[in-house]
């Protein structure tokens, strides 16, 4: 794998910390505003907002640039909003310094995730993909779990003020390793919206909403789930995370080596078995080591369908992927939001600190089920293709695929 896939892990690694982080933190930040833990959560929300919108936006503005610089632009963007959260004096100011920093995330795996994949061999996309997205998940073993220990012991701003270290760091060593990669010549902004068009590219954008939906509706909860109902102390969260983290680095890389090799089969089994352990969360968050166990699972399978469901995207949108890119990794924000306050309507609503994960069961569970009409649908197009009849003196029959 080339050394610039390190640069864009190093990207993702600051990009994540501040992503997971806040889940760790939601009692700390709702005490120190005054607000409930449920407010707190639209943190999280609004962050996934900001990506989902984000993306599309940061992506039409890049066009104009190259690559590379446009990933340098965002990391700055992902800096100023961090340091905005850091000296935050109102919730509000709090909530907008999250969106600012999330205006470059969706962006920043969208373009990275082409700059991936093209760095690389055909066969080797989805691998090069995973690779990248390996910072992501290291940064909830090493980040998240850090950040959450400092935010616990010496404070949430000190945090956020670390993790903008993060980004001047990533944002370094792009700067130093990532190539000038020129422009695709040919490929203006209509045919990257036309991109979208294309049905396949919805449905894996709605598999993404859904099945990554399913596991922030569980973890976005974690720290009140896990010292409520199982009976962890506060300072238990630090480590249940790490658990989070490893499960997620390990899905991630085994999603991105056998998408290579079976992409809708590993969507089928990753987001089935995902919906099983999301309904079965309710019943093992009443015990420690299940509950542990519990969660190391939802961040393997839940990241088991990130490299083939971004694969699945650049390989339909082919030709102009990067807009659909980043589209798609808003998608996953999306489903962040959607699961985040569905899973604060439940809480509020009485139904216990587990009835999110109930939420998670069923949204996963529905991405399941576009996955399979998604792949009925190829293979009926694949087999559609008109017939014309060849010479009658022979009978030769001439498939034409379109």
């Amino acid at each position: 794998m080339p050394l610039a896939l390190l640069a864009l892990a190093i990207g993702a690694f600051g990009i994540g910390t501040t992503e997971f982080v806040i889940m760790g933190l939601l009692p700390e930040v709702a005490a120190d505003y005054g607000v409930s833990i449920p407010t707190a959560g639209y943190l999280v929300t609004g962050y996934a907002l900001g990506v989902m919108f984000g993306a599309p936006l940061m992506t039409v503005l890049g066009t104009k640039v190259s690559r590379k610089r446009m990933l340098m632009l965002l990391m700055g963007l992902f800096i100023a909003g961090n340091l905005l959260s850091a000296v935050a004096p109102t919730f509000s100011v709090m909530l907008l310094g999250r969106i600012v920093a999330s205006l470059a995330h969706g962006a920043f795996f969208g373009i990275g995730s082409v700059v991936a994949a093209d760095l690389v061999a055909p066969h080797k996309r989805a691998g090069a993909i995973a690779m990248m997205f390996t910072g992501l998940t290291v940064a909830n073993v090493v980040g998240v779990p850090l950040g959450t220990l400092v935010g616990q012991s010496i404070g949430w701003r000190v945090t956020f003020a670390i993790v903008a270290a993060l980004g001047v760091i990533g944002l370094a060593g792009i700067a130093r390793l990532v190539p000038d990669m020129p422009k695709a010549e040919g490929v203006h902004l209509r045919h990257e919206l036309a991109a979208l068009k294309n049905v396949q590219v919805l449905l894996a954008m709605a598999m993404t909403v859904l099945g990554f939906g399913g596991v922030f509706a569980a973890i976005t909860y974690i720290a009140p789930m896990m010292t409520h109902v199982a009976g962890f102390a506060d300072g238990s969260v630090t480590w249940l995370l790490v658990l989070f983290g490893l499960g997620m680095v390990g899905g991630n890389l085994v999603g991105g080596k056998f998408a290579d090799r079976a992409l809708m089969p590993m969507l089928y089994v990753s987001l089935g078995a995902l919906a099983v352990v999301l309904a079965l969360f309710t019943l093992t968050a009443h015990d420690k080591v299940l509950s542990a166990v519990t969660i190391a699972l939802i961040g393997a399978l839940g990241f088991a369908t990130v490299p083939p469901l971004q694969k699945r995207v650049l390989d339909q949108a082919h030709g102009a992927p990067t807009l659909a890119s980043a589209v798609n990794i808003g998608a996953f924000n999306l489903g962040n939001a959607l699961s985040a306050w569905l899973g604060g309507i439940v809480i509020a609503a009485g139904l216990g600190y587990t009835a999110p994960n109930w939420v998670g069961a069923a949204l996963a569970a529905a991405a399941l089920v576009l996955a399979v009409l998604s792949a009925a649908l190829e293979r009926r197009g694949s087999t559609s293709a008109p017939v014309v009849e060849g010479p009658a003196s022979t009978g030769q029959r001439i498939s034409v695929h379109q």
